[in-house]
């Protein structure tokens, strides 16, 4: 099936004939399936902004989920977004024609949330949190204003575990960033379709379709970032250990309640020498079981 240059939508034109590449294609695409139907992302009618910066990731998750579309698995509009935010220097013409070429539906979205950046983060701090909240709002409304049921971004496995890890590191909680989410005015759900994808995996999918990347040089200059960090420190991890992140990201989906200190999620009062834990855990509800 896809061998065949007429069955493939045009964003796999370019895609390479290698058995290694036909491999790859068939994990991302069998990953980012399961998270889907795992989290329920799927309504009837449902209509998805597809967040697109240009990067990597965000073009493995287009590819992706046009591939599912495609073969008739992903019954939901599907409408790219890529919001530009008056970057200097940022290719303006990269991704138009990119998705026109490609026979994508999409929208280009001006604001300048760059100066507003700039002129409000104060020298020496970090302009992620305020970037992306001012980033996140703008979807929100493009959303509204496309009637879409859902925002829909490109972080991967490995954004899961890194910001599990600042959480650690810096929050003081144990936290994530979670599959699927309603967003604060309880209108729009937030998804993340590659929750289960390897970020090396989507670098290499990305590259060997020959898709233009378009690096974030805002935050991408900043040294000591704390993700960064956190980074580097999986990266030494995965290095002595291979295969620790899936690990550690295997354990995110194995939560047991009972054996942690929340006593907001286990009634640590209540237990007793004849009741038995795993009693005690099957009244929680089903979020925290």
């Amino acid at each position: 099936m896809l061998d065949k240059a007429e069955d493939i939508h045009p964003l796999f034109n370019d895609a390479p004939k290698s058995t290694e590449f036909k491999k790859l294609r068939k994990r991302i695409v069998s990953q980012t399936r399961e998270a889907i139907e795992q989290y329920g992302m799927i309504e009837p009618g449902g209509k998805w902004l597809v967040c697109l910066s240009g990067g990597k990731d965000s073009y493995t998750l287009l590819a992706v989920l046009h591939e599912l579309k495609w073969r008739g698995l992903l019954p939901v509009e599907l409408l790219a977004c890529n919001l530009d935010q008056g970057q200097p220097g940022f290719p303006a013409t990269v991704l138009p024609k990119f998705l026109q070429e490609r026979e994508v539906a999409h929208r280009i979205e001006y604001q300048d949330t760059y100066s507003i950046v700039m002129d409000k983060v104060p020298q020496g701090r970090t302009f992620c949190a305020l970037c992306s909240r001012l980033r996140r709002g703008n979807l929100y409304r493009i959303a509204r204003e496309e009637g879409c049921t859902a925002v829909v971004l490109g972080h991967h496995r490995d954004d899961i575990l890194e910001t599990f890890f600042m959480n650690l590191f810096h929050g003081g909680r144990l936290a994530t960033m979670p599959p699927k989410l309603v967003n604060e005015e309880g209108d729009l759900f937030v998804y993340r379709p590659l929750a289960h994808v390897a970020e090396v995996d989507c670098e290499k999918f990305a590259r060997d379709l020959n898709y233009p990347i378009i690096p974030c040089d805002l935050c991408g200059s900043q040294d000591g970032l704390q993700r960064q960090q956190v980074k580097q420190i999986l990266d030494g991890w995965e290095k002595n250990s291979p295969g620790r992140r899936q690990v550690m990201f295997r354990a995110l989906m194995n939560t047991r309640p009972s054996h942690l200190l929340d006593p907001e999620l286990f009634d640590f009062k209540a237990l007793s020498r004849s009741e038995p834990d795993s009693a005690l855990e099957n009244e929680l509800p089903p979020l925290f079981r």
